[in-house]
């Protein structure tokens, strides 16, 4: 019996061209993608920013008529169409608007063209025409204004910080120039990039040393979509993990603490906080209903350090800011660390005014040794798991 013919195998060589070539145009689209997200959410905000200004304008004091816009704005918007509309987000796109006028728009997309050298085309030409079309009427034509706004919304956030407009111009062009990613831009911007150029006897060379990338600088599509300016614009869950381990122990610690009895009331996973224009995340939030109070849950896959402490004392101001309401006690703020050697959970009480209130709450919370015993027995649970799953994936293979 002859034996059936073996399945023909690509050839090694053409196979991984075939495969580069397929990682590339994949890793183009997601880049294209990202910048479109980016460029239709910026041309958005612009706009809206216009509509805001113009508004402006017809009222007899424009201060305390503008605010009262934005209060009302924010209350509205943010009922129909998620979180991003905050009183803060809206002021932002009223100064982009008035820190790029239609004036400023149309020189840049000029300036855009003309560096391309396609600006004597007739889809140049066709593109400059729509572009002015855009900005001289309230046209929902994002699209062909959204060529305007190169960079992404991040970016132009970053540099609305710049209160000098040579500098901020200075930035933007060799952001342009360069193609800084957003962190690229900030990491040039904290190092006083224009101000040691200015000093520079050779500024070329400098330049030229500002356009290197370093590693940290990159920024993947995935990340770029992911950006919290893109999720709020898009009304998208957030509440991914860096890893699926500390993913898999920050569910485990929600359910144990309501498996400790109906104190403890679920508020929000991965809660999200912005401090000027840096992002922050809560692991678990949670309300004490008998001590009247927030909870903040914050798990470390590591040791504890000093730097931890100031974190969740930067988490507790802003939430007895912010998240705490009349008649709630100050929040706590517990942070967990879990890995190899230290299994520690620390409760930041230190500076609480009332220390009676702080006896209270180490009475009242979770052991600190059983909560460490019972995430390092999971911690070893997990890691167990995923390697059985390695083990056997192989076994089949």
């Amino acid at each position: 019996m002859t034996k059936p013919a073996a399945p023909a195998t690509p050839d090694q060589t053409n196979y991984a061209a075939v495969h580069a070539d397929i990682v590339a145009l994949l890793e183009a689209a997601r880049r294209a993608a990202a910048r479109s997200v980016n460029a239709l959410m910026t041309t958005s905000y612009w706009e809206i920013g216009r509509r805001i200004v113009e508004f402006e304008q017809g009222g007899k004091d424009r201060a305390e008529y503008g605010q009262a816009l934005l209060k009302r704005l924010s209350a509205d918007l943010s009922g129909r169409f998620g979180r991003g509309f905050s009183e803060r987000n809206l002021e932002q796109m009223r100064l982009f608007y008035l820190a790029w006028p239609p004036e400023h728009i149309s020189q840049t997309a000029s300036a855009k063209l003309a560096a391309s050298r396609i600006s004597q085309t007739a889809s140049g030409k066709l593109a400059l025409s729509t572009i002015s079309q855009s900005l001289t009427r309230k046209s929902f034509d994002l699209s062909a204004l959204a060529q305007a706004f190169p960079l992404p919304w991040s970016a132009y956030v970053r540099l609305l910080s710049i209160k000098n407009p040579q500098t901020r111009a200075f930035y933007e062009t060799e952001a342009l120039r360069c193609g800084w990613s957003v962190r690229q831009l900030d990491r040039q911007i904290n190092s006083q990039f224009y101000e040691r150029i200015a000093l520079s006897r050779n500024k070329a060379a400098m330049l030229q040393k500002g356009e290197v990338a370093e590693p940290g600088d990159t920024i993947t599509p995935e990340q770029a979509i992911k950006d919290p300016f893109v999720l709020e614009f898009l009304n998208l869950k957030d509440e991914y993990s860096e890893s699926d381990l500390e993913a898999a122990l920050i569910q485990y610690l929600a359910d144990f603490l309501l498996e400790l009895g109906d104190d403890f009331a679920f508020v929000g996973r991965q809660r999200r906080l912005r401090l000027d224009d840096t992002w922050f995340r809560v692991d678990l939030l949670f309300f004490h209903r008998r001590l009247k109070c927030l909870l903040i849950i914050d798990l470390k896959i590591g040791k504890f350090s000093h730097a931890d402490a100031g974190q969740m004392h930067l988490y507790l101001n802003y939430a007895r800011e912010h998240w705490m309401k009349s008649g709630e006690n100050p929040p706590v703020g517990l942070i967990l660390c879990t890995s190899k050697g230290s299994n520690e959970a620390h409760y930041a009480l230190e500076g609480l005014a009332n220390k009676v209130l702080a006896a209270e709450y180490r009475t009242v919370l979770p052991d600190e040794k059983l909560l460490a015993e019972e995430m390092e027995k999971t911690r070893r649970e997990l890691e167990a798991q995923r390697s059985g799953r390695g083990g056997t994936t192989e076994g089949k293979a």
